[in-house]
């Protein structure tokens, strides 16, 4: 019994290291040991784009991505502007029909259907060679689109995502958490994009070859399942660091866990729907990508609380390593909780703030594969703009549980010290 928990530890350690430490580092080494896959790109290459905005009650934002997708320096003549309303009742309508003049076009989905449906509603109108995804509250660089583009003159190229980068990283300590984890993730892109494919897209800046495209479930998240369909046709998707738009997160704790649960959600049934990418004798590299990048990573928390319970088993049994590791570990959570209950506090420590959004994206991670498993996907959405949930709100149940667990950590953690 104790070697099997012994080996089960062990090798769910390996998978938590690997996962936030062993990828990017295996992915350098791969970057510097194989040929780089090079795309041949032309600054001239002029091809006529459509620029897709998928908006849900965005009378807030809509406006100034208005104005910013007109500033785009793309020939006019050459780039349509699409706003896909997916049954707005706030006004957003309203606003894309006042630029009618300027060329901007409405697309309307007539009840609450999702981001996906709306998207293949407007992709049936789109004659255009490229296509460019985006969010309403995405503004992009003026020259974002043609350093999109300039990549698609290279015939193996299918998409290529942007680099959609956070202004408000520094305000918040919610803020500075998503920042931190996205820096990381860039990080991750350029190297994944260097071996073989950037895995997934953004919806705030990703482009595709408009006769790529095939039409999406609803359930489908378009952002992920999109590039992988586009790979399973045999072409490559790039990272374009320099096509750059810039967006706001959440700024709350809760808020943007919630999104990642929903991202979750979708995309893990995306895989499961596009799996033979997760085969390497067909598509090499890039299923080590997404094994590490995405499908291990949403198993994370599995793999955590296996390494928890076989450490506190473990250190029991007297194994040294594992009394450290435990204790450590309820270090962690209790570092996690201050971060918690101090979450609506526009400052917190990093020593807080990064263990209690740790576990608070793999605790959402984990709701977002259980729900996919039982076939509960979540089509439509909401900007987290709009959400007012408290991160932090207490309940006497939670206080009541947070008590009831303390008691047994700190009993496990006396223990494992004396």
């Amino acid at each position: 019994m104790t070697t099997f928990i012994l080996i089960t530890t062990l090798i769910s350690l390996l998978l938590i290291v690997h996962v936030y430490i062993g990828y990017p580092v295996v992915l350098k080494i791969l970057t510097l040991i194989t040929p780089k896959r090079k795309v041949l790109i032309d600054e001239d290459f002029i091809p006529e784009v459509s620029l897709l905005i998928s908006c849900y009650n965005e009378v807030d934002v809509l406006e100034e991505k208005i104005q910013n997708s007109l500033a785009i320096d793309y020939p006019k003549e050459k780039l349509t502007i699409i706003i896909i309303s997916d049954g707005s009742d706030d006004g957003t309508d309203d606003i894309a029909k006042n630029h009618e003049s300027d060329g901007i076009k409405l697309i309307r989905q007539e009840g609450r259907l999702g981001k996906t449906s709306a998207i293949n509603l407007a992709m049936e109108t789109v004659t255009s060679e490229i296509v460019v995804f985006s969010d309403a509250n995405a503004m992009y660089e003026p020259d974002a689109i043609k350093k999109l583009v300039r990549n698609f003159v290279d015939e193996r190229v299918g998409y290529v995502v942007g680099a959609a980068l956070y202004t408000d990283g520094k305000t918040s300590s919610a803020a500075a958490s998503e920042d931190i984890y996205w820096k990381y993730e860039l990080a991750l892109k350029t190297m994944e994009s260097n071996l073989h494919s950037v895995v997934g897209g953004d919806g705030a800046i990703y482009a595709i070859r408009k006769n790529l495209f095939i039409t999406l479930d609803a359930k489908d998240i378009n952002d992920f399942v999109n590039p992988l369909q586009i790979i399973e046709q045999g072409y490559r998707g790039v990272f374009e660091p320099q096509a750059i738009c810039l967006e706001e997160t959440a700024g709350d704790f809760s808020k943007e866990a919630k999104r990642k649960q929903r991202i979750v959600n979708r995309s893990f049934r995306g895989l499961m729907k596009v799996k033979a990418v997760l085969n390497p004798f067909k598509f090499g590299f890039f299923s080590f990508e997404v094994i590490s990048h995405k499908l291990l990573r949403w198993l994370m928390p599995v793999f955590i609380v296996l390494f928890a319970v076989g450490s506190i088993y473990l250190g029991y049994q007297q194994f040294e390593l594992f009394k450290t590791t435990s204790v450590l570990g309820i270090l962690f959570l209790w570092l996690a909780q201050i971060g918690f209950l101090k979450a609506e506090q526009t400052s917190i420590s990093k020593i807080f703030f990064i263990p209690y959004y740790f576990l608070m994206v793999n605790y959402y991670s984990l709701m977002g594969v259980i729900t996919a498993l039982a076939g509960n996907i979540q089509v439509t959405w909401s900007s987290p703009r709009t959400d007012v949930e408290s991160a932090s709100k207490l309940t006497t149940n939670l206080v009541l549980g947070l008590i009831a667990i303390n008691a047994v950590l700190f009993k496990i953690f006396t223990d494992l010290l004396l």
